[in-house]
């Protein structure tokens, strides 16, 4: 679900970066305020990163200009929030195209707007939903990290029409085209990386505990 360097036209990758700016200040606001309060966490929160940045690395050819790969978001989103997610997510971004060629500075927004911010807020909604509603700890993190993987796609397959139209059936049309084709690669890899997610959710349990029922209260304990 990155799509690669230079593939935008200019306009949209200057408008989704502008998308992206407010959401990456609130993010930074957020980072740093988690970090002086609890500065114990910077181990979860680098785990975190480093799960987003090795899951989303792992790239499968899809459509032209773009791929498939997991994600990765949904368990920083679930500890940290989605706005601190964002930031994590921007930062895994621009080492994967500055070292990866992995994406690209010029889709860098586009990138961090589907996959950093959307992604981050969908996941942390459905976590929230789900203890809302009673479920199950490891379904409610299932769910999560795996919609948040899905949301990411159908927003990059938008972002796609939007800047190449069907000459024919327009915006609807191209769109059709991208999320039927992603679909084939982004569902198998959306269930995998929510089942992965549950369990690197309860490895970090099993391994810090405490700073996780800090983190996320309704996850004390080990809850399931």
């Amino acid at each position: 679900m990155h799509i690669m360097e230079g593939y935008l036209p200019v306009g949209h990758a200057v408008g989704w970066s502008l998308a992206s700016a407010p959401f990456l200040a609130w993010g930074i606001k957020n980072l740093t305020r988690q970090l002086r309060e609890q500065p114990e966490s910077r181990l979860v929160l680098g785990a975190s990163g480093g799960f987003a940045f090795v899951l989303s690395a792992l790239k499968i050819p899809s459509v032209t200009g773009s791929c498939s790969h997991p994600t990765g978001v949904g368990l920083g989103a679930i500890l940290f929030g989605p706005a601190t997610m964002s930031v994590l997510g921007f930062v895994v971004l621009l080492f994967q195209a500055l070292l990866l060629a992995h994406g690209g500075l010029t889709t860098l927004g586009a990138n961090t707007f589907s996959m950093a911010i959307v992604g981050s807020f969908v996941a942390y909604g459905i976590y929230r939903g789900g203890a809302a509603m009673k479920l199950p700890g490891n379904l409610s993190i299932f769910l999560a990290a795996t919609l948040g993987d899905l949301t990411t796609y159908v927003v990059t397959s938008l972002q796609l029409a939007l800047a190449f139209p069907d000459p024919v059936t327009g915006f609807a049309g191209s769109a059709a085209k991208f999320l039927g084709i992603f679909a084939v690669t982004q569902i198998p890899l959306a269930i995998s990386e929510g089942l992965l997610t549950v369990l690197v959710m309860n490895l970090l349990r099993s391994h810090a505990g405490e700073q996780i029922a800090q983190l996320v209260p309704a996850l004390k304990g080990g809850a399931r």
